[in-house]
């Protein structure tokens, strides 16, 4: 076996290294990759190094969204055997703090994530990974598929936050991967009508072939207008917050009904935003917010093999493990026109 990685070697600069093939400890599988995404978060991380106070230092390894096959398995493995196709969710918890036998591991402040300093990521060609966080595949659901389940849990867990119920209309600011995967959970869920804001008309064209009900350019219309006249004056049961914009955030207070949830999924670039909190207190409505997922790739691999979402549909543009570099840089000069890229390895 040959194994190579992609390691940042600096802001925008990449390389290819060989590296030794790992070898599976008792609890884990070794695992030939087919597909890594790319994330905002790898994207952030290569343009400016840091995401608050998780900084790169040194040469790093990006990539947390990836899928692909078993080809060896540690004796203690039960669940896994030797050409099963899977999906590998990013967070090694520690299995023993409050959180994690509470039942909420992703907020575990132990968790070992991929591609979050100072913990490597995924764009290489072998990887070991403990086998309860790989995630069997079924036979018609692909690894490229596979490499969609992360974004597609964050969507899930978002629809979740929120109570999305039958019947429910809502509405989701920002189209980018993640509004979009908040999109299609929020349909699965049984949510009648959808909104989706944005300012990039192609990402909106994007959404409504998703299934979007109505869609709002915020760069020509006004969206507390738009959104009072698509609900008669009522607000939406539930706001998602998925741009990451502190514009975005403050106009949630508005465009909640009376007694509404409003779901916070993106991080903003300030910490501290004005905001107006006589509307949540006049309204009675909830602030709940989106850290990650948990318990939800089952659902997510499930919903994907039955047909319930299609997340195929999301992957705009696919590099070669060799045009690494070339992936990022395309990313970031072509941020209007990509959803979700994919580099094969």
């Amino acid at each position: 076996m040959h194994n190579r990685a992609a390691y940042m070697t600096s802001l925008k600069e990449m390389e290819i290294r060989e590296i030794k093939v790992p070898t599976p400890t008792e609890d884990q599988v070794l695992i030939k990759l087919d597909y890594v995404g790319i994330c905002g978060s790898d994207v952030h991380y290569y343009e400016h190094g840091k995401i608050g106070s998780f900084i790169v230092n040194g040469d790093f390894i990006l990539g947390h969204e990836c899928a692909g096959t078993v080809v060896e398995v540690g004796h203690s493995v039960k669940n896994l055997k030797v050409g099963d196709k899977v999906a590998l969710e990013p967070g090694s918890t520690c299995g023993q703090c409050e959180y994690c036998k509470g039942g909420k591991y992703n907020l575990c402040p132990d968790v070992e994530f991929l591609a979050t300093p100072p913990y490597d990521g995924c764009l290489m060609n072998y990887i070991v990974y403990p086998g309860n966080m790989a995630f069997k595949l079924p036979d018609h659901v692909s690894t490229k598929e596979g490499a969609l389940v992360e974004p597609l849990a964050v969507g899930l867990h978002a629809a979740t936050q929120g109570g999305v119920k039958l019947g429910d209309t809502v509405v989701v600011l920002g189209a980018g991967c993640i509004g979009l995967m908040t999109l299609l959970a929020c349909k699965a869920f049984g949510a009648i009508e959808v909104i989706v804001v944005d300012v990039i008309e192609k990402r909106l064209e994007f959404a409504k072939k998703l299934g979007a009900s109505f869609v709002i350019n915020a760069k020509h219309e006004d969206i507390r207008s738009r959104v009072e006249e698509l609900t008669g004056g009522r607000g939406v049961d539930i706001v998602f917050e998925t741009a990451g914009s502190e514009f975005t955030i403050q106009q949630t207070p508005y465009l909640i009904r009376r007694g509404g949830s409003i779901v916070l999924v993106g991080f903003a670039p300030k910490d501290i935003i004005e905001y107006d909190f006589m509307q949540i207190l006049m309204k009675e409505a909830e602030i709940k917010s989106v850290f990650r997922y948990r318990n939800l790739y089952p659902a997510a691999i499930g919903a994907i093999a039955d047909g319930k979402i299609d997340v195929k549909g999301m992957i705009t543009h696919e590099f070669n493990f060799e045009d690494s570099k070339k992936a990022f840089d395309f990313v970031i000069e072509n941020k209007n026109d990509v959803v979700k890229a994919l580099i094969k390895i």
